[in-house]
């Protein structure tokens, strides 16, 4: 499982480093999937993949779009890289941003701190993955302030989880492709259990078996 990483700039030894947490080393354990750490340093991110033989791609969270244009440049090939071999990618609060901007769709800061540090409960609206949730609302971490509305979702995105105190976006999934995209942060819920099924889903495929 390819799994991109943010960058951190370390002030003491004037460098930028690519990081990971660990938990989201200890969630894919979890789901017996082996992380490929994709840098975003290397000069041909496909011949990369292509070595490592991943089998699906996490685009990861941590800093906002434009703060490093290495990693910007990184997940834009890493995202056509897995569209050309049809890989499932997941996103995940960036990584949702992201692939939202990739398709078309756009995002903006929120005028309020609603949901950053706030869990929030979301509403499931999409019947089949009600299903593998087996519920139609849950709630969910919130460490986010960049918001889209159902209205900015990129061509082709349909949204699966919607928040209840405004409307905004906390889920998509591609009508064709085997993406999905999350606001929230999978790897800091300690039960992994919405978790666990969340990446199941995304690592077999099971969306567009519709």
């Amino acid at each position: 499982m390819g799994i991109s990483l943010r960058i951190e700039r370390i002030e003491k030894y004037d460098e930028a480093r690519d990081t990971i947490s660990q938990d989201w080393i200890k969630l894919l354990k979890k789901i017996d999937a082996l992380p490929v750490l994709i840098p975003n340093s290397l000069d041909d991110v496909e011949i990369f993949l292509e070595e490592m033989e991943v089998d699906g791609i996490i685009l990861s969270g941590g800093d906002n779009i434009g703060d490093f244009p290495e990693r910007d440049r990184t997940e834009k090939k890493i995202i056509d890289f897995g569209i050309e071999k049809k890989l499932p990618i997941f996103g995940v609060c960036r990584g949702m941003q992201v692939l939202n901007n990739y398709f078309g769709g756009s995002i903006k800061a929120n005028i309020t701190t609603s949901h950053v540090g706030k869990p929030h409960a979301v509403q499931i609206v999409d019947k089949k993955i009600q299903g593998l949730f087996g519920t139609n609302s849950f709630e969910v971490n919130s460490y986010h302030n960049n918001i889209i509305n159902p209205t900015m979702l990129g061509e082709e995105l349909l949204p699966f989880a919607l928040v209840d105190h405004d409307n905004t976006v906390e889920g998509y999934f591609h009508k064709k492709l085997p993406i999905i995209g999350v606001m929230w942060h999978p790897e800091r819920d300690k039960n992994f259990k919405y978790e666990s099924i969340l990446l199941n889903v995304f690592q077999n495929k099971l969306l567009w078996t519709r």
